[in-house]
């Protein structure tokens, strides 16, 4: 199955299907309907907390299972089906947001927290067959085809989502200030979700996991590896180094992500110029992270994703200083040439500090810093927002997390850390 083009494509694909989830509601129609519809108009400081804290919440959610989770998936080879069971959960909770009324903003919360946990979770999954369907001589293609396949794909349904939010009657739709077309956008996205994720339940094979054994004995042997795999960090020095690094500067990319439409919105950007920019860094993205694979493979990956991650500090800089529309769709394109490169990169940079048989047992681990991080960055950026007063204060404040997350990654040894991981394989066979 390895390296077939039709695992391949299969695989890539449920990140058109998903990311569909991250552009139309968490980056775009959650945080504007959060803040006009949900919330009642309440004081921008005050919504921009409480998203802060949704995200946060969600993050620590998915940060406490993600461990256990990949460790249970490589003890009873439930990679798969676990995907398949988080990818299902979030597309029904996020057609589940287009049935919630005006005012009800607990109620949206808990329902986005856990579509987001959905959309997480199955990441974890996702992430861990990656070795199982490329070898190590295509991973980091494959990684960025998934990336591109994503952005493509979640910026086409986009595309449509922004029309019907700006022509709703030619859609059918009534023209009611768009409330008609986000809820509609919501419901499209889960069966855009649905749809796109069924490939690879039918062709992509679980491979290279554990025994098969039944749930209950995979939950005991899964909570038994999450000790096992924290004590095998302190034998892969580089692997713990990266992998902190990596919770530094991937908070600060997730934080923008999530949060750019509110700061836009705080600085008195209309909607229709917001969803612009956000249509600007998918298509942007698409085409660049293919590029910055071969920029990766001609610099070295440690060297691209440090030219990423102080890209994003001088993005934020400028971020902070922005007074317009048109330095808005600037800092959109900077995004877009970022944004995919920094993911793929890291997610196949990793690989190689990952034991062969405990894939998504160590992509838990990474996928749960991840989410510890991202606890950090919207509760920092909706916290410091609320003391000060200024959304220009809270975002600068990122700029701290890419430089820590720089540093630390700067002092990764790529060669020290595969040594250590395939001396680690040897002694644990």
């Amino acid at each position: 199955m390895k390296d077939s083009r039709r695992t391949i494509i299969s695989w890539a694909l449920y990140d058109w299907a998903n990311s569909a989830f991250a552009t139309t509601v968490m980056a775009a129609f959650f945080s504007i309907f959060f803040s006009s519809y949900w919330s009642l108009d309440r004081n921008s400081e005050v919504t921009t907390f409480w998203l802060g804290i949704a995200n946060s919440v969600e993050s620590l959610i998915v940060a406490v299972l993600a461990p256990v989770l990949g460790a249970v998936a490589d003890s009873g080879s439930y990679r798969r089906r676990m995907l398949i069971f988080f990818a299902f959960m979030g597309a029904v909770l996020t057609i589940c947001l287009g049935m919630i009324h005006s005012g009800a903003w607990v109620l949206a919360m808990f329902v986005y927290v856990f579509a987001s946990v959905g959309f997480a979770g199955a990441n974890i999954f996702y992430d861990a067959l990656l070795p199982s369907v490329a070898s190590e001589k295509k991973v980091d293609f494959v990684s960025a085809l998934g990336y591109s396949l994503g952005y493509i794909g979640g910026g086409l349904l986009f595309l449509v989502n922004v029309l019907m939010y700006l022509f709703p009657t030619f859609f059918g739709l009534a023209d009611d200030g768009g409330v008609s077309a986000v809820k509609a956008s919501f419901v499209m996205v889960g069966i855009w979700w649905i749809v796109f994720t069924i490939p690879l339940v039918l062709f992509v094979k679980d491979e290279g996991a554990g025994e098969k054994v039944s749930i209950r004995q995979a939950v005991r042997r899964g909570v038994g590896d999450v000790v096992h795999t924290l004590r095998s960090l302190g034998r892969l020095k580089m692997t713990a180094l990266f992998l902190v690094a990596f919770w530094c500067y991937i908070d600060g990319v997730d934080t923008i992500i999530r949060m750019a439409v509110d700061y836009g919105t705080s600085l008195g950007f209309p909607s229709e110029s917001l969803i612009v920019a956000l249509l600007i860094t998918q298509f942007v993205a698409f085409p660049a992270a293919l590029a910055y694979n071969a920029f990766g493979k001609r610099i070295g990956h440690k060297k691209a994703i440090l030219v990423a991650i102080g890209a994003y500090a001088v993005i934020t800089c400028i971020g902070y200083f922005m007074t317009n529309v048109v330095q808005f769709y600037i800092l959109a394109c900077l995004i877009g040439l970022f944004q995919g490169g920094i993911q793929a990169m890291s997610r196949s940079y990793f690989t190689r500090f990952v034991p062969a048989g405990q894939e998504a047992q160590f992509f838990g681990f990474y996928n749960m810093l991840g989410k510890f991080a991202a606890i950090i960055g919207p509760l920092l950026v909706g916290v410091v927002t609320l003391a000060t007063g200024s959304h220009r204060t809270g975002i600068l404040s990122l700029v701290l997390l890419f430089l820590l997350g720089g540093i630390l990654l700067w002092k990764v040894d790529e060669e020290e850390g595969v040594r250590a991981t395939r001396e680690y394989e040897a002694h644990t066979r």
